[in-house]
């Protein structure tokens, strides 16, 4: 029986880790794709190895809270089986709805319904972590608004990431060991631009890992019959990987095409940003989804650069006289090889002209399914739980 449930409870997290390969993959490589900088298999193959670098390391503890810390009993092998079943339905929800799925957020709500089916939820935990959900955004906006205002104008005004045709390196093959050197056209910024770009996104790679791998992991660690801890990583990581390789391709095409068309270097701060404060929240131990840092990062570079020919406090009140806010601003090209207009003066008319950043219905619809998700879960598992108490 115990075999039985165990094999259940990995066909379903090799479910779940299969269409977090297939969302994280495209968001994390999908920029890099579209810039012709790697292929779509190197992609997911380098996806795949710094997935398991973040799920083994940092997301250790994010597996800690979710299998010990929500609740204040272990997890048992059945509970969790059952948990993966609705954060898959979760999954299933937001694919049909057309969003990044907030897994972690899912998962949480899922044990948080356990919990409170069995009376043995740690209020204290999901206070704390429920308060960075609320707090993450916030954050996330901040710091694209005050990159987007006073730095995004003027990196972009001194660094171009340009691809050539042919191949960026080449070997040499003049003495008995052949050397690396440049590609026919390639230039030393070229390479050194790629070389940026791809560390980028391994480190959102590893980001991804650390909040994703648990939640395909931690259900299937606990309980009699359990998992290893380690094999769990591994199971959570080969899915993570397949949905890289198969489904991800799409995804990697079409990353952004609906909340945003945004440039390469705007898209490597969004990047940075948003797997630094994931990588964070990570390493102390609250579940959370990379895409809500990801998305409100994207608005609040929109926001800031757009916001240039003002005042923070005409931006912030909306007391702008005829001075209309576009946040798409982002979107246009500055005027290469003149000097970005100071903060507080007009910006070139295709800078003011420019379309939408975001689609504001498309933030309101990632936003919702923020909150419905974990809701839905929650619910779901509550009422599971009750009609079903011996599971637990």
């Amino acid at each position: 029986m115990v075999e039985t449930v165990l094999l259940v409870g990995v066909v379903a997290s090799i479910f779940v880790g299969f269409n977090i390969g297939g969302s994280s993959t495209g968001i994390t490589w999908g920029p890099s794709v579209g810039a012709g900088i790697v292929k779509k298999t190197t992609a997911a193959a380098i996806m795949t190895f710094f997935v398991f670098l973040g799920g083994w390391t940092v997301g250790r503890n994010v597996m800690d809270t979710l299998s010990e810390g929500i609740i204040t009993i272990d997890l048992t092998l059945a509970a969790g089986v059952a948990v993966l079943f609705f954060i898959g339905l979760g999954i299933l929800v937001a694919n049909v709805f057309g969003v990044p799925v907030p897994t972690s957020m899912t998962t949480v709500g899922a044990i948080a319904g356990l919990g409170l089916a069995t009376d043995t939820l740690n209020y204290e935990t999901i206070a704390e972590i429920i308060s960075w959900w609320i707090v993450t955004p916030i954050i996330g906006f901040w710091i694209g608004a005050v990159i987007g205002r006073y730095v995004y104008t003027e990196v972009d005004q001194r660094i171009g990431i340009e691809t050539s045709d042919g191949p960026l390196l080449t070997l040499e093959y003049e003495g008995t060991v052949p050397k690396p050197a440049l590609g026919p056209n390639t230039t030393r910024r070229e390479l050194a631009t790629t070389v940026v770009v791809l560390a980028v996104g391994c480190y959102m790679a590893f980001s991804a890992g650390a909040s994703n791998v648990p939640n395909a992991a931690a259900p299937l660690v606990g309980g009699v019959g359990g998992l290893d801890r380690d094999i769990a990583i591994v199971v959570a990581t080969l899915a993570i990987g397949l949905g890289g390789f198969t489904i991800a391709r799409r995804t990697m095409e079409s990353v952004g095409g609906e909340l945003s068309e945004i440039p390469l270097l705007a898209a490597l701060f969004v990047m940075v940003t948003a797997s630094t404060i994931t990588t964070i929240l990570s390493w102390i131990g609250i579940p959370i989804s990379l895409v809500m840092a990801t998305v409100m990062t994207i608005v609040g570079i929109g926001w800031g650069r757009a916001t240039r020919p003002i005042t923070v406090r005409e931006a912030v009140t909306r007391d702008v006289d005829d001075q209309e806010i576009v946040p798409g601003a982002i979107t246009a090209e500055e005027m290469k090889g003149e000097p970005a207009p100071p903060i507080g003066e007009e910006e070139p008319q295709e800078i003011l002209d420019a379309g939408d950043l975001f689609n504001p219905r498309a933030v309101i619809k990632y936003v919702s399914m923020w909150i419905i998700g974990p809701s839905m879960s929650t619910l779901l598992a509550y009422g599971f739980f009750t009609l079903v108490p011996g599971v637990a």
